[in-house]
């Protein structure tokens, strides 16, 4: 089913808040799509009052942003922070190599995006202290949503999501930056966060109600099938076939001369502008922009198979489309289930057969082509790319942080250090931020809590991180408690 985002809902008596979308509903509750998408739109515009402190590098650079989400917590050891001259049980099993910046290596597994990296910032002293914090899914909604929660379940997982819940970071910022064209604001591909049986915690709007809720775009089969990106489908973007786009229009048309025989209800709503709303809730369906988006025959087969042939590559493939195509927040999510086996990144066993021949080259040739393809085209200079995971490895191989169970060529969860990358808006090129100790266990040099990358996010999108946003019992919440890293900018 599609969502267009909408305002939060707020009691009239108190003057500072909105509209609630019921009272916006009530009103014009006719028509075949009439107020149902064309009230979402217009509530899209009660994004809550942002704070207007500016200032600082970064402020108001980014226009849209892709968080490429390594679900499972890949290993920084393994990747892109290698550490040499260390005992077998810590040393990556993969040789390092040289990156387009001098004197820093990347593993044999990412050749290329050891070419690109002059390209974006490697943050390599992401850290926070675990506090319960331990386990996938209560370590992803804190990236996610930039709190921790509050209920955690016996074995560790958290309870399912709840309409409680804080929202997610893409749900914030369609609310306070609604499109002004008629596309789908927010695009959450090609699976669900998930731990086990947790499905989607952290992954919605939460207490912002689901009409901030990302548009999901989740192909049908198994996540070990890789070709199931060529089997979308968006019929829910489609006009039935039995209503054609010059009938619909005609409605519009009948319900403009409706409204007009009602002054009362025009007076009532004249602020509002429902008519425009309502255009861009039709233009939406009728110009049929958002199906052209998820269209990946478009593409060449060249471009197809650099991206990589598999569900990964071809999720980055339709994020750089859907933003072409005007889509604010795109989350593309690692393919496979936090903890599980194979293309997995929750290696606690076989680490180098799966990293080497599984995980390392679907993410080598998707995250790569993605960020060269991004700046070939001009979009990097106003779109935020962010590619992280809920935590990094142990560094010690074989041993338990978590409980979990790990053989001599595994590592377990290991949230005090790790690495993310982050590029686009106005981000250095070719810079590392921080730096990790001689075994990649805690960082030496300017560490970056997962939160403050999430300020910095919202920095870029020129919203304060301490605007006040209202949750289910109406209280206040910051949208994060943490300030932007603006080291990471130009």
């Amino acid at each position: 089913m599609i969502k267009i985002t909408g305002g939060m809902s707020s009691d009239l008596c108190d003057p500072q808040l909105k509209m609630t979308r019921r009272d916006l509903l009530r009103v014009g509750g006719a028509g075949m799509i009439g107020m149902s998408l064309g009230s979402l739109f217009k509530l899209q515009a009660f994004a809550g009052e942002t704070g207007k402190r500016t200032g600082g590098p970064g402020w108001g650079t980014a226009k849209n942003v892709v968080m490429i989400y390594l679900q499972g917590g890949p290993s920084h050891l393994d990747l892109w922070d290698p550490k040499e001259n260390q005992p077998d049980n810590i040393r990556s099993s993969f040789k390092t190599i040289p990156t387009r910046i001098p004197g820093v290596h990347f593993t044999e597994i990412l050749p290329e995006l050891a070419k690109v990296n002059d390209k974006f910032t490697m943050i390599r002293s992401m850290s926070y202290t675990p506090n319960g914090l331990f386990n996938h899914t209560a370590a992803i909604y804190q990236i996610m949503t930039g709190y921790t929660t509050d209920k955690v379940s016996p074995s560790g997982q958290l309870e399912p999501p709840d309409p409680k819940d804080f929202p997610n970071f893409g749900s914030n910022i369609v609310r306070l930056h609604p499109l002004e064209q008629p596309m789908l604001p927010f695009v959450m591909l090609p699976r669900p966060l998930q731990e086990s049986n947790v499905v989607g915690k952290g992954g919605n709007a939460g207490f912002l109600g689901k009409a901030f809720d990302p548009y999901t775009l989740f192909p049908e089969g198994d996540d070990m099938d890789m070709t199931k990106m060529d089997r979308i489908h968006t019929e829910d973007l489609k006009l039935p076939p039995e209503v054609f786009a010059l009938r619909l229009q005609r409605r519009a048309k009948l319900r403009e001369a409706i409204e007009q025989a009602m002054p009362d209800l025009d007076k009532a709503v004249a602020n509002y502008n429902l008519d425009d709303y309502y255009q861009r809730a039709l233009n939406l369906i009728v110009s049929g922009r958002a199906r052209k988006a998820f269209d990946l025959s478009q593409e060449s087969a060249k471009m197809r198979d650099r991206y990589g042939r598999n569900t990964f590559g071809q999720s980055c493939l339709l994020a750089r489309r859907l933003i072409e195509a005007g889509t604010r927040v795109v989350e593309v999510i690692w393919p496979k289930v936090a903890n599980s086996d194979n293309h997995s990144w929750d290696q606690h066993v076989d680490l180098t057969q799966r990293m080497k021949n599984q995980s390392g080259p679907m993410l080598d040739n998707g995250l790569s082509t993605f960020i060269a393809d991004m700046d070939e085209r001009g979009l990097l200079k106003d779109t935020l790319v962010v590619a992280i995971g809920e935590f990094g490895r142990s560094p010690q191989k074989g041993v338990s942080t978590s409980g979990n169970t790990n053989s001599a060529d595994g590592r377990d969860h290991w949230p005090y250090c790790y690495s993310s990358i982050i590029a686009g808006a106005g981000i250095k090129r070719g810079y590392v931020h921080g730096k990790s100790d001689k075994t990649g266990s805690s960082p030496t040099e300017d560490p970056v809590h997962p939160t403050e990358l999430l300020a910095t996010m919202y920095h870029a999108f020129g919203i304060d991180p301490e605007t006040i946003v209202y949750n289910h019992l109406k209280q206040p919440r910051e949208l994060v408690k943490a300030k932007a890293v603006t080291k990471l900018f130009a």
